[in-house]
């Protein structure tokens, strides 16, 4: 039985970076943010073994940007977040937790500062933006709240320095982790930043302007032929096994920071003015009862997991399984799950309810990379 397609229209936007991804063949999409996002280009196996050994060019425009600007840009930063922005500088990048007056996870995006009074949040797959004009217009914020015609594309792997200075000279290589400059590309600056979906290393270029999105595609791939470039896409492996967590998959607004293994994110003492920082000290305070852990499911490979798979101890459940996939070099199912206090300890036993049926499995405290 043939999968059924997806119907395309207006409503779910193509990107600056389309074309070329169309051109590179690619084989399925998935729908984030408004706007179509790749999956897979060869096979999602293929594509992760060429992931960890050579560079890869993802679009990823569908990582939309809410930009802040105006005199009350870092109030409302931190009205936002858990995480302490006091002292942040110009040219920063920070993965920031934002969360509700209740503490749930409302998204898990990067905060990039270009200004004192400017700030892009580079978002999941939510609406944010509707939040954050909600809280800036409740609150009477002297501020503008707009979504940048800025569409990132990201370069990852091991080869993606390489790829990168040939394209934007050797000034990419002195970029810190997490830590962005402005670069030259046909006579346009664009933010540069050493980050990126991925375990293997990398950059995300904040293409700003969607007609200079073509031509830079076409400049890595011609940068990157002797590197094996190609175009790729976050890879479900590759993201489970370095423990990547994905906003709507593996967390919800249900779920708080603390559950989410998000707490050293969390500065609740001095993050003074986050909306939800009442509810966060008391979580901080009592402690979680589920967290996010590590799930290897023994056996064979197990089928895709799109809904949540019940973690079981006997007849009691202790927690649920939200991504899982077959890793060819740890020769196992691994997996991300939300899993009670009473079991969240390593080598805890456990049994999965798959499709396929009950699965033995072992939870763990760290993940694979």
């Amino acid at each position: 039985m043939n999968a059924p397609l997806l119907s395309l229209s207006r409503r779910l936007r193509r990107t600056p970076f389309s074309e070329g991804v169309e051109a590179a063949g690619v084989k399925a999409y998935t729908v984030y943010n408004h706007m179509l996002l790749p999956t897979v280009f060869r096979s999602v196996t293929e594509d992760y073994r060429h992931l960890k050994q050579a560079v890869q060019v993802w679009d990823v425009a569908c990582e939309r940007q809410v930009e802040l600007r105006g005199p009350d840009a870092g109030r409302l930063m931190q009205m936002l977040t858990p995480r302490d922005l006091g002292g942040v500088v110009p040219g920063r990048c920070l993965y920031v937790p934002i969360v509700d007056a209740t503490g749930g996870m409302l998204n898990d995006p990067v905060a990039v500062k270009l200004d004192e009074d400017r700030w892009w949040i580079s978002i999941a797959d939510s609406d944010l933006l509707y939040w954050v004009n909600g809280v800036a217009q409740g609150w009477r914020l002297d501020v503008l709240i707009d979504e940048p015609d800025v569409s990132p594309l990201a370069v990852q792997g091991p080869k993606a320095e390489e790829l990168m200075a040939r394209v934007f000279g050797d000034a990419v290589r002195d970029i810190r982790f997490f830590r962005f400059r402005a670069l030259e590309f046909q006579g346009r600056k664009l933010r540069v930043a050493r980050s990126g979906y991925s375990k293997q290393g990398g950059f995300e270029i904040y293409v700003e302007g969607a007609d200079i999105g073509m031509p830079l595609w076409h400049a890595l791939m011609e940068a990157g032929r002797d590197l094996d470039v190609r175009a790729g896409c976050p890879n479900l492996i590759e993201r489970i096994e370095g423990g990547l967590l994905s906003y709507g998959n593996d967390m919800t607004d249900d779920n708080t920071p603390h559950e989410c293994g998000l707490g050293r994110f969390c500065d609740t003492r001095s993050a003074i003015g986050c909306i939800g920082r009442d509810a966060l000290l008391r979580v901080a305070r009592e402690g979680p009862v589920k967290q996010i852990r590590p799930v290897e499911i023994h056996g064979d490979p197990v089928p895709p997991c799109d809904r949540l798979w019940p973690v079981m101890d006997g007849e009691r459940q202790v927690g649920h399984v939200s991504s899982t996939a077959w890793s060819p070099d740890f020769e196992t199912n691994v997996s991300i799950g939300m899993i009670r206090m009473t079991h969240w300890d390593a080598q805890t036993d456990v049994d999965v309810i798959t499709p396929d049926g009950v699965r033995p499995a072992t939870v763990w405290e760290t993940f694979w990379i």
